[in-house]
């Protein structure tokens, strides 16, 4: 719930002669406008935030620790978890990663499928933002028109994998079987009826102009703040840092999408406010949806083969250290794992994208006024798991 009590750190003269003190304000850990179980200490002079401090790990579950008593075919259904919202990329750093130090090569169609599941994932991560985001500044109508367009996409990552949220369809080696017969076809459908519908949920939001008072020039963040906070993903190109890393450390297919001509692009913008948070998440929609095509028409053209290889009973992976970092839907996910030559890691580090999105909040909301807090926090598109760990 929300609280409020008077702090002695500052005492002034307001207005009229009459004495003021800052207050402190507590949003959450349970609160509707916090995303999940985050608390932040908020302290106000009359209505404008002084300063603000995010509390965190009220959702710790010790996911580093449990990893390293997993073996790697167990880790997986545990990395997925921490972003629910981005359950297939966040199993894709664990597998590359256990892959690159086994000098394993994955078939190529497994290569071309994963690449198209991540970007199905990715398309599902945003449409979620997209309809909540309106949902906690007092609109309800395009929470409805995203679910519609998700439920699209969720059918056929459903039909793949048998799971709605946590796939668990990556497999050290590949994918855990094959796609479905006519599988693709269903996808293409999938996705051409997702971008026909997709300006009804731009009318909704980027032309609604209630949204756009209430998020332009908010919550503005500076490139320079940005970078050292280590903020990514689509926060940090909305602040006109151009840096994915499909492009610029390419894995999976990305190489070959991410080329001149070719379906991948990096969406930036350089105002930094809510609203250009808004405006990149809806554009990489769109290209998400680009690059997924490209991938159906590759997997079209491939012919039959494997998406697995075969691994021994008693998976060991040889000693040595390696980081391997993905751009996930919310921005880096990265993986330091270092290994003993056990069947489980000595170490498996996390670097999720959500926990330094949420830091910069300290360095954002000083300065803004209360009513815009909602505003700015739901713009910060995190998921509480994903900071805690």
């Amino acid at each position: 719930m929300t609280t409020s009590t008077p702090t002695e750190l500052t005492v002034g003269v307001g207005a009229g002669g009459l004495t003021t003190a800052d207050m402190v304000l507590n949003i959450g850990p349970q609160h509707p406008a916090t995303h999940g179980v985050l608390r932040l200490k908020i302290v106000l002079d009359g209505e404008r935030i002084v300063s603000a401090d995010p509390i965190i790990g009220y959702m710790h579950r010790g996911a580093e620790k449990l990893f390293e008593v997993r073996d790697y075919r167990q880790i997986v259904v545990l990395a997925n978890r921490h972003d629910w919202l981005s359950a297939f990329s966040n199993e894709l750093g664990v597998v590359l990663g256990v892959e690159e130090m086994l000098g394993m090569e994955v078939p190529v169609r497994a290569v071309w499928a994963r690449t198209l599941l991540a970007e199905l994932n990715r398309v599902l991560n945003h449409l979620m933002f997209l309809g909540s985001y309106p949902l906690e500044l007092g609109a309800i109508t395009p929470v409805f028109y995203a679910f519609r367009e998700r439920e699209e996409i969720q059918a056929v990552l459903e039909e793949a994998s048998g799971g709605r949220m946590h796939y668990m369809f990556n497999r050290v080696g590949g994918l855990k079987e094959d796609l479905p017969s006519g599988w693709l076809d269903r996808v293409a459908d999938a996705i051409a009826v997702v971008r026909r519908r997709l300006p009804d949920i731009a009318s909704l939001i980027l032309g609604n102009e209630i949204v756009n008072a209430r998020t332009r020039g908010v919550g503005v963040l500076s490139a320079d703040v940005g970078a050292a906070y280590g903020v990514s993903g689509p926060i940090a190109r909305a602040s006109g840092i151009d840096i994915d890393l499909r492009r610029d450390a390419p894995y999976l297919a990305y190489a070959e999408l991410f080329t001149p001509g070719g379906p991948g692009r990096v969406v930036t913008r350089k105002a930094g406010d809510a609203l250009a948070r808004l405006e990149v998440l809806y554009e990489q929609v769109e290209v998400s949806l680009d690059l997924a095509q490209a991938c159906v028409e590759k997997l079209a053209a491939l012919p039959q083969g494997p998406v697995n290889v075969k691994l021994p009973k008693v998976l060991k992976v040889p000693e040595g250290d390696l980081y391997t970092a993905t751009e996930n839907p919310l921005g880096f996910n990265g993986y330091y794992l270092v290994s003993r030559g056990e069947k489980t890691p000595h170490r498996l580090k996390l670097r999720s994208a959500s926990f330094n999105n949420v830091q910069v909040l300290s360095r954002l909301l000083p300065g803004c006024l209360v009513a815009d807090m909602v505003s700015i926090l739901g713009s910060m598109f995190f998921v509480v798991g994903d900071v805690d760990k």
